[in-house]
């Protein structure tokens, strides 16, 4: 399952536009709350496919029929350049429990690489919703193994993807290991570099949002 948040227009396309653009990329803070508002968003709209349940609370005048979350989600990231999307889940989903993973490219001399993963920590998911940002699903490598790590010895009710660009290399190599995972996007492009970088994409998240690092 595929959501484009942006196939139709609106204010995300707006943010779409600002964090593949050239000339506003150099303002880190405008990056990162440009993401954390596309979390939101994202939240809002996974919101609507998640179970309920009625609940009665008493008001000053009397009492009402509410609803609330029947299992409050675990939101997981990947560090370092998932936690703006993360946090914009946070700011909506602010019951939830959270997960990291701390992984990156460890790329050769020879242009191949490998995704290291060296730190994971998640409360409890079975039976809830796991919602996973990841701002860019290229090859879709670290996304795999990272829900591969965390679904290993528990079952979450359902996996939900939030990524800002996704490359169709990266959705359908997710779907053949994850069919069941409902992925929400911003856009989605067709080509990748020979390093396994999305084109036109937007360039490295993490950098953007948090300086150049070094190369590994």
């Amino acid at each position: 399952m595929i959501t484009n948040l942006s196939s139709n227009n609106s204010l995300l396309s707006e943010w779409v536009r600002e964090i593949r653009d050239l000339s506003v990329q150099n303002d880190r803070m405008r990056f990162r709350r440009n993401m954390e508002r596309f979390g939101e968003i994202a939240a809002y709209e996974i919101s609507k496919q998640l179970p309920y349940k009625e609940v009665t609370v008493q008001t000053s005048l009397g009492e009402a029929t509410c609803v609330e979350l029947e299992h409050q989600p675990v939101l997981a990231t990947i560090l370092r350049a998932g936690i703006p999307l993360h946090h914009g889940l946070l700011n909506y989903f602010d019951k939830g429990d959270n997960s990291f993973i701390a992984a990156y490219r460890k790329h050769h001399r020879d242009g191949t690489f490998e995704i290291e993963q060296h730190y994971v920590t998640s409360p409890s998911m079975e039976g809830r919703p796991l919602i996973i940002a990841d701002p860019m699903l290229a090859t879709g490598a670290s996304l795999v193994l990272a829900l591969r790590t965390l679904t290993e010895n528990e079952t979450p009710s359902q996996i939900h993807i939030v990524c800002a660009i996704a490359c169709t290399v990266g959705i359908e190599y997710l779907e053949r290991r994850f069919p069941n995972a409902h992925l929400w996007c911003g856009a989605i492009d067709d080509e990748l570099t020979a390093r396994g970088y999305i084109v036109p994409g937007l360039g490295d998240a993490g950098d953007l949002a948090y300086g150049m690092k070094q190369q590994s």
